[in-house]
């Protein structure tokens, strides 16, 4: 009863319920996306193909998994959120390395938006880029109907302009609905794709190609890594802050004491979808020159060491690249002095600098290695048992982070609003 009361108060909140209704509408038409063929592929052999364990339906089911579900049929929304993200990518990395675009971070809301623009310029380049290469790999394998030019044109057009749309409606989430626009949309397509998980494994139990005992186990072992991944999500260093005594005139001000909450991965999964997204590169180069480039064939199957290894690599470099980015222990000392607050024993200015970039560092290691064995976890389960389905580390890590992004934003609504939390007991308290 307390959890459906909880739900109850999500649509007694008019801008929630309004918010809520939009980012779901947002999602079902993405969905809807995802159902609408591309002219000219033979989606019957296609999909046959992808049921396959062959190097290429590997890379396939990879791009699959983030696009939910849309490459299995080639459909429009086949690129999915995948563009965008990448010149996200690019654009934060090019933003530290050229002096124009890192003066373009600094000019507030008017760099904002020139920057976002130069992201959608380069979401284009790249939704044409990996279009061309989707076209090719499908011509190659005969998947499709009438090869030829006015085939790649229309697919590449078909399927540009199905990203650009996907990007569009993750930029109408993070504006009118709730959460992450992009996140959110990739946090869809892997859970739409469960129930099918669950119908996999009973056929297989039924079969008897997995034991039902051993599905059980990994059925605790996936919940045993959800309950972890919260855990250690929640988890915070508490900085202690206390402000100095004022007197002015007959009253004192400061005084109190407060504390700096540090989060054992303050990044969230952005590195996590970063670090997959930077794999889909020699993916791509494997698929689009396999001749040349066939050692590539095994690195890019997420089963292989060498893959797990630099996977784990990427995760821990953009954790401490995102929590640089989110950190300013500079800026926070700063503002700390202006008001008057010190940390007990270390000395404002520069002490205090060194303090938290002590802090942040270890901080941040302990994250950036929880987050990366985490990912990899599940991976080296399917290596040790045989599943019908592949669900990777990565998968599973966005799903939980984007799940908690959303539960704390529902919170803070129905808080604001005079509610109990969404995450406490659901009650509804009383009005002034």
């Amino acid at each position: 009863m307390v959890l459906l009361q909880s739900f109850k108060n999500i649509f007694l909140v008019p801008e929630l319920r309004k918010r809520m209704l939009f980012t779901l509408g947002v999602l079902i038409i993405c969905r809807v996306g995802l159902f609408i063929p591309v002219v000219g592929v033979d989606v019957a052999a296609l999909a046959n193909m992808m049921k396959q364990a062959s190097a290429l339906g590997g890379l396939l089911r990879y791009f699959d998994v983030i696009s939910g579900g849309g490459l299995t049929k080639s459909t429009l929304f086949a690129l999915g959120i995948g563009p965008y993200i990448s010149a996200s990518i690019m654009m934060q990395m090019l933003g530290m390395a050229v002096p124009s675009l890192e003066q373009l971070n600094k000019e507030g809301d008017y760099g904002r938006r020139m920057i976002n623009q130069y992201t959608r310029y380069l979401t284009v380049g790249l939704s044409v880029l990996w279009s061309t290469g989707y076209a090719t790999v499908l011509e190659r394998n005969n998947f499709v109907l009438a090869p030829g030019w006015s085939f790649r044109i229309l697919f590449i057009v078909s399927l540009t302009v199905g990203a650009l749309f996907v990007m569009w409606l993750g930029e109408q989430i993070s504006l009118h609905g709730i959460g992450n626009g992009s996140s959110v949309i990739i946090f869809s397509g892997i859970v739409a794709r469960f129930p099918s998980y669950v119908r996999q494994t009973i056929e297989f139990v039924q079969l008897g190609n997995l034991d039902t005992i051993v599905a059980i186990i990994i059925l605790l072992v996936f919940i045993a890594i959800c309950a972890c991944i919260v855990f250690l999500e929640r988890g915070e260093r508490k900085i202690p802050v206390q402000y100095a005594r004022r007197v002015v005139g007959h009253r004192v001000y400061g005084g109190q004491s407060t504390y700096i909450p540090l989060k054992i991965n303050s990044a969230g999964v952005m590195p996590v979808i970063f670090a997959g997204t930077v794999l889909t590169v020699p993916m791509q180069i494997a698929q689009l020159f396999s001749d040349r480039f066939e050692f590539l064939s095994a690195i890019i199957d997420p089963r292989n060491p060498i893959h797990m290894v630099v996977e784990f690599l990427l995760i821990m470099f953009f954790s401490f690249f995102f929590a640089a980015i989110v950190i300013n222990p500079d800026e926070l000392a700063a503002n700390m002095k202006k008001s008057g607050g010190f940390i007990p024993g270390i000395r404002p200015g520069r002490k205090t600098v060194e303090y938290f970039f002590y802090l942040l560092n270890r901080i941040g290691l302990v994250g950036a290695i929880y987050l990366a064995v985490l990912d990899l976890f599940p991976n080296i389960l399917n290596m040790l048992v045989r599943l019908p389905f592949y669900l990777g580390g990565t998968s599973l890590l966005i799903c939980v982070g984007v799940a908690l992004d959303l539960a704390t934003q529902i919170e803070s609504y129905l808080v604001e609003r005079r509610y109990e939390g969404f995450l406490t007991s659901g009650k509804m308290r009383g009005r002034r």
